[in-house]
């Protein structure tokens, strides 16, 4: 971690900021959170990714005594005092300090919510996987489904079936686990969006698939329309995965990754197709020119 934090609007050094033992969030896994990246010395889509957060804290009825412009501030503060050029942003939302399930007691005795910044490095999947393509195996660990709570908020417990999918895919050795519905339609990796590419048509689940409406996931899909490719949001099987001329993942953390064999079943030609590399070289020109506030 780097050397600074804000823990609850006030800048500390990161070895003293320590969260209370009755924290809903470290008690129940009761908040959202949101990352973004630092590219340059400047963040890439921060007001995406605070609009989000403060999408997510509105359906979870945690209030915020700060206003995005607010945040947003901060984060570049923060991204300054740290001398970031290059590196990730944790920004973490729990209701608040209270023993005890019910959120009634923060409403009525106006418990502020814990809110935390922190800037660092992240590296995903290792650099070669980039140049070489991951191997993806699909996982049992099925996506929370919307009936219990709607996996388009980011919230801090949603992400155990997460973890869970992660430890299927590292058991077997595998780079990412693939994560279906309880329907059985593909839905996502264990941190990325999946998009396939067959005959020059790229696809990728709806929301309706129990996805994270990733930004990255956005930002790749208006690209590949201003490149003239034609893009589909369609429900998929995994017959889909496997039959697919190209696959890759995209995510904060991993930006886009390719996708090489899923399930024991080589992709394409088993490497980085065009359209993966037209994608990859555009979004990290993006990274670089566009969407990008000054600290």
């Amino acid at each position: 971690m780097d050397p600074w934090v804000n823990f609850n609007g006030e800048v500390i050094p990161s070895e003293k900021a320590h969260v209370h033992i009755y924290d809903h969030g470290f008690l129940y896994g009761d908040g959202a959170f949101d990352t973004c990246r630092v590219y340059g010395g400047r963040v890439f889509k921060l007001r995406e990714h605070i609009d989000r957060l403060f999408r997510s804290a509105h359906a979870l009825f945690i209030p915020l005594p700060y206003t995005q412009q607010e945040v947003e501030h901060a984060v570049l503060d923060l991204v300054k005092r740290n001398s970031v050029q290059d590196g990730y942003i944790r920004i973490t939302l729990t209701r608040g300090v209270g023993l005890g399930l019910d959120p009634k007691q923060f409403q009525d005795d106006n418990v502020p919510p814990t809110l935390v910044i922190s800037t660092d490095e992240l590296a995903l999947y290792p650099e070669e996987a980039y140049e070489t393509g991951l191997e993806m195996v699909t996982v049992s660990t099925r996506v929370t489904s919307p009936e219990s709570l709607d996996t388009r908020i980011k919230s801090l417990g949603h992400y155990l079936a997460n973890i869970q999918a992660k430890l299927e895919a590292n058991r077997v050795g595998a780079g990412e686990g693939l994560m279906l519905n309880t329907q059985g339609y593909v839905s996502e990796a264990t941190g990325d969006n999946i998009f396939l590419v067959r005959e020059g048509r790229i696809v990728t689940p709806p929301p309706a698939a129990g996805i994270l409406e990733g930004i990255t996931r956005a930002t790749v899909m208006h690209l590949a329309k201003t490149r003239e490719y034609q893009m589909d949001e369609v429900m998929l099987t995994l017959v889909d995965v496997y039959w697919a001329d190209e696959c890759f993942l995209t995510g904060t953390a991993a930006e886009v990754i390719p996708v090489v064999r899923v399930d024991g079943r080589t992709i394409g030609d088993g490497k980085s197709g065009p359209v993966t590399k037209d994608l990859i070289q555009a979004f990290r020109e993006l990274t670089r020119t566009e969407g990008v506030v000054e600290c």
